[in-house]
């Protein structure tokens, strides 16, 4: 399966406590990702086309459709899986960095079917996390955050908090405050803004939130704030200690994805020093 890979970027580690952005698809591929762990983060995984069986240490076992939403608080460790149902497959797998202070709370997992939606002239916005305008998402949010599937018809202002950054990617192309975007590019608008303009026509998503003020050491599967969260983590999955539970449903030789090696260097955090104002 293709995956693009469109954030952290070496200019751009977080917008708002958005710190990661995989977009995957379209396309007949199978999505096979056998149980792995995760701390520090919750993941969210919004399907823009075909299904996702979703497994998880704390036995959840569901599966999400386009316009549902999974979400996942790792916190002190969680592991789970996700495994296509049908294709073909489109969507998005974002993380969202958990405040210093509830890094390492205990998990859990949320699904939400029915989720709340914003509407202007020629712009309807789903939001999924946090608020937008006068409509606020029911899932868990641990950061003032906004997170928003677009759908754009015409030429279309949407509101936007000034004290909050932003970022919309492109799912087809459009043009965002007054800038060509082409699908699967990600265009940072900064901080200042009360409404952004768009126009054309298709899909984007809005990120967006307070900014992060945290460095955050982001390794493989994990986030924490030194090398050695990331080094404790590691020994702890590849130990099959406690710490991440079983993914139930998996026998045989392969029962989950093993860790890489670390590098023989520190893990750096990655800088909150510098924005790329580009379209990327």
């Amino acid at each position: 399966m293709q995956v693009d890979r469109v954030m952290p970027q070496r200019g751009l580690p977080t917008v708002g406590a958005w710190c990661f952005l995989d977009s995957f698809g379209p396309h007949e591929a199978e999505m096979r990702v056998l149980p792995h762990p995760h701390i520090g983060l919750q993941t969210v995984t919004w399907p823009l086309a075909g299904e996702i069986h979703h497994r998880d240490s704390l036995r959840s076992d569901v599966v999400v459709r386009p316009g549902q939403l999974n979400l996942m608080t790792a916190g002190r460790g969680v592991a789970h899986s996700e495994i296509s149902v049908s294709g073909p497959l489109h969507g998005l797998q974002l993380w969202v960095a958990l405040p210093a202070d509830e890094a390492t709370i205990e998990p859990s997992f949320e699904q939400h079917v029915a989720l709340p939606v914003h509407t202007a002239d020629n712009v309807t916005a789903t939001v999924l996390m946090g608020s937008l305008a006068d409509v606020t998402s029911p899932a868990t949010a641990h950061t003032p955050i906004v997170g928003a599937e677009l759908t754009i018809t015409g030429p279309a202002a949407l509101p936007l908090r000034p004290d909050h950054e932003h970022a919309v990617l492109a799912i087809d192309p459009v043009t965002v405050a007054g800038q060509e975007v082409p699908s699967g590019h990600l265009l940072y608008l900064g901080t200042g803004r009360t409404h952004v303009p768009l126009s054309g026509g298709g899909r984007a998503f809005l990120l967006g939130g307070e900014p992060f003020p945290d460095e955050l050491v982001m390794w493989w599967n994990f986030v924490g704030r030194s090398h050695e969260d990331i080094v404790a983590a590691r020994e702890a999955w590849m130990a099959n200690s406690d710490r991440f539970g079983e993914v139930e449903g998996y026998e045989g030789a392969v029962q989950h994805l093993p860790a890489p090696v670390i590098p023989a260097v520190r893990i750096r955090p990655r800088s909150n020093a510098s924005r790329n104002t580009r379209d990327s």
